[in-house]
This record gives C-alpha cells, sequence and structure tokens, in this order.
C-alpha cells in the first residue's frame, strides 16, 4: 500500500473542499495546529483538538447526542444501539439520544456546531471529522485476538461479463459519497495506481450516496459495478436483506481501520472520562454480536498512528482539508 500511495502522490486525482461555518472566537488562539481548523489547538502534537485552556468554554450538556455513520437504513440502527444507549446514560448519568443523520456532511455540521457529542465517523470521514469539526477519536470495534477492520471491494453482478478491474475500463463504476474511503478514495487511488484508470477518462463514476444503495444497485442489476465495505455488504446478507450469490467481487483491498468511535474536543474532561468508560465496559448484547459480527469489543486507538493510511490515501488522492 505505502509504494502505492507514494506512486499516485505526485499526480492527484481529486481536490476536495469542504465548506463549514464560520470558526468560533476560540480560533484567535496562537498554537500549532498542523491539518486542524483554526477553530483548534494542538498543543501536546498528536493530530487532534485540544480541550480549551478556558473552562468557560468546557460542554457539559444534560443531554448527550450520538450518531453512528449513516451507511444503512438509520431506524435499524436506532434498534441495534439501543442496548448501548442505555448502558452511556447509567455510566454517564445522563440522558443520551441516538440522533439518525442522513449524510456525512450532516454528521460533520453537527458536530462544528455544537450539536453533537459523540459518534462514530466513517473511516474516511474521521481524518476530516478531526481536522474541521474537532473530533477527538478513541475507540474501535475489534475482537479479542486484535483483529479488525474490513476490506474494500469492488463488485458487480453475478452474470456481468466483468470479470477483472481491468474490464471497467468504459463502463460506469458507483462510489458512494467523496468522504467515504472504501466508497471512493480507496478505489481511486487504487485504479490509478494499480491499473491505470482514471475517473471521468477510463471509466464513468456515479454516486449512490450510501453503501447499502450500492450494494442493493448491484444486487438489482442496476449498476454495472460498484466500491463498497465488504463489512456493510456482510452485514446485508446476514439480515436477509439480499441472498448471497447474486454479487461477485473482482477486487478486494487490504484491510482497513473500521469506523473510529470519539467525541466533542471541548467536552467537560470528567464527562469525556465517563463516555469512554461507557464504550470500554460496555457487555455486547446478542443485536450488537450478530450485526457488528467481526468484532466482539471496542478497543482503543489513536488517530495519529491508525489513520495514517487513510491519510496517506487522502495525500494520493490531492485531498486537502479546507475547513472555511
Amino acid at each position: 500500500m505505502l509504494k502505492l500511495l507514494a506512486g499516485v502522490a505526485a499526480s492527484a486525482i481529486m481536490a476536495l473542499s469542504l465548506t463549514f461555518t464560520s470558526a468560533p472566537a476560540s480560533a484567535e488562539e496562537q498554537c500549532h495546529r498542523g491539518t486542524l481548523d483554526k477553530a483548534y489547538c494542538d498543543r501536546n502534537f498528536d493530530q487532534v483538538a485540544d480541550l480549551p485552556l478556558d473552562q468557560s468554554k468546557w460542554a457539559n450538556p444534560s443531554t448527550l447526542i450520538f450518531t453512528y455513520t449513516p451507511v444503512e437504513d438509520p431506524a435499524v440502527y436506532a434498534s441495534i444501539w439501543d442496548g448501548f444507549i442505555k448502558h452511556m446514560e447509567k455510566v454517564t448519568g445522563k440522558k443520551v439520544v441516538f440522533f439518525p443523520v442522513q449524510s456525512n456532511a450532516a454528521q460533520l455540521e453537527a458536530m462544528r456546531s455544537g450539536r453533537l457529542h459523540v459518534a462514530g465517523f466513517n473511516t474516511g470521514s474521521n481524518p476530516i471529522a478531526v481536522s474541521c469539526a474537532g473530533f477527538v477519536p478513541f475507540g474501535m470495534m475489534a475482537k479479542n485476538d486484535g483483529s479488525f477492520g474490513y476490506e474494500m471491494e469492488i463488485i458487480v453482478p453475478a452474470d456481468s461479463p466483468i470479470k477483472s478491474v481491468a474490464d471497467l475500463k468504459g463502463r460506469t463504476l458507483t462510489f458512494t459519497s467523496p468522504t467515504s474511503n472504501s466508497g471512493f478514495k480507496a478505489p481511486s487511488a487504487i485504479l490509478k495506481g494499480e491499473f491505470g484508470l482514471i475517473k471521468d477518462k477510463d471509466f464513468k463514476a456515479v454516486f449512490s450516496g450510501k453503501h447499502d444503495n450500492s450494494i442493493l444497485g448491484v444486487y438489482n442489476g442496476d449498476y454495472e459495478a460498484a466500491s463498497i465495505a465488504n463489512s456493510v455488504w456482510q452485514r446485508m446478507v446476514r439480515r436477509g436483506v439480499i441472498k448471497p450469490g447474486k454479487i461477485r467481487s473482482i477486487y478486494k483491498s487490504q484491510t482497513f481501520p473500521t469506523t473510529g468511535y470519539g467525541l466533542a474536543y471541548n467536552l467537560d474532561p470528567t464527562l469525556a472520562a465517563k463516555i469512554k468508560q461507557a464504550f470500554w465496559t460496555y457487555k455486547w448484547d446478542d443485536n450488537f454480536k450478530k450485526e457488528f459480527k467481526k468484532a466482539d469489543r471496542f478497543i482503543g486507538i489513536t488517530h495519529k498512528f491508525d489513520w495514517a493510511v487513510i491519510r496517506g490515501i487522502d495525500k494520493a488522492n490531492g485531498v486537502s482539508y479546507d475547513c472555511k
């Protein structure tokens, strides 16, 4: 993967610009920021926003708002996360509300504006959320043996004449959204670096909005091919949304870190510690175990190290975090 990233870094595939509301007054502090927006400071050089020095800027809301990355039907996930929400309420002593979001952009804006306190941001959105929304990731789902993550796969209908990635030339490939790692960033870099295929030159690109839309589109024969996170594909098969055998994979990537869980940078540190405790002490119920079958616990992560490969993909794709 490092060889791939080095090979495509010199020729950017795209440039991504993000638009958010103006930065708060705390932006005036002079400090190290790295890729962080001027609203935040990184005094310890760990590449995430630090707690404000002014305690009056610490947030301690009576109700905590939690969102999960908008990859599938929000109503389904409200039920799946119900046990965890009740556990967080018990640990924090706060009311916790699961708020379904329909897009990555809405989730990012909600945290930046202070309306979102705890969240799971998808792999591709993590660096953007850290840089532009003050998101501080600390956890990820994994198994006791240390295994974690998912792979990007390019899928086609089982009876498709497309047999390999090379066959995508002249075809239409469906992505999910520009902020998605497996749904856009990783496949763009891989198709360019490994196969010499460039979006809108060698193949037509369209966007479905979410992974389940892309998977259902291929499943029903509406899309010729799609790049998706195989964890979503596997969950849809387990839930009986789609039947196995009607979709075929023509490419599988290395393993990527999965959804990163974290909180807003300005939460009162006592509350922040309780939120983390809720993740570490949660005993997964049957719904959780069934839905997130490739994991059975939350483990600690750091953005600086665990998301380095994703930031590398962003760099290879010419992505810059313009939060103005």
